[in-house]
């Protein structure tokens, strides 16, 4: 399984359930990476996109904990063992957790590759994504040039969990 974050160089995320920046070829990025996959994502993210309308061209699977939440063209699970239940019909390597921060927090022991675009600038943030940088579990495996939009740089990383640190297994 994989996730694909963009975060600033706090690691931070999101303020007041937005992104801090739109860089377009970030947004190029995660529609290349995940067209015709499939996506988690929490309630909350969801309500960020234009008209909350689930991403078009990918399985959408929403975590909520309303048991009466619904959404057109989607997939609601309300539990952590109900989202692996439903993961377990697809393929590992076509998953991508996208946010927000409680879904990452919750599924990163499940992945095992990262993609990450680190903006080098700090943001005013209310929601961070842990910091892999600062645990032994995860590696750089690949980095992209420096780019810049505007004034403000960034750079796509991928980083793997380490070969002797198995993840959690979903379909335990």
């Amino acid at each position: 399984m994989k996730l694909i974050v963009a975060v600033d160089s706090h690691w931070a995320i999101g303020l007041k359930g937005g992104l801090l920046v739109r860089i377009p070829n970030d947004h190029k990025n995660f529609r290349q990476e995940t067209l015709g996959k499939v996506v988690v994502l929490g309630r909350k993210t969801l309500e960020t996109f234009p008209q909350g309308v689930p991403l078009a061209g990918r399985t959408n699977i929403i975590l909520s904990r309303d048991p009466d939440y619904q959404v057109k063209d989607a997939i609601v699970v309300h539990s952590l063992e109900e989202l692996l239940n439903v993961l377990k019909e697809y393929e590992d390597d076509k998953i991508y957790i996208i946010g927000g921060e409680s879904v990452y927090r919750m599924m990163l022991p499940y992945c095992d590759t990262a993609y990450v675009t680190k903006i080098d600038h700090v943001y005013d943030a209310d929601a961070y994504f842990p910091d892999l940088d600062e645990t032994e579990d995860w590696e750089i495996t690949a980095e992209s040039e420096e780019q810049t939009y505007f004034d403000v740089a960034y750079q796509f990383m991928t980083y793997e969990r380490k070969t002797g640190r198995e993840k959690k297994n979903r379909n335990e």
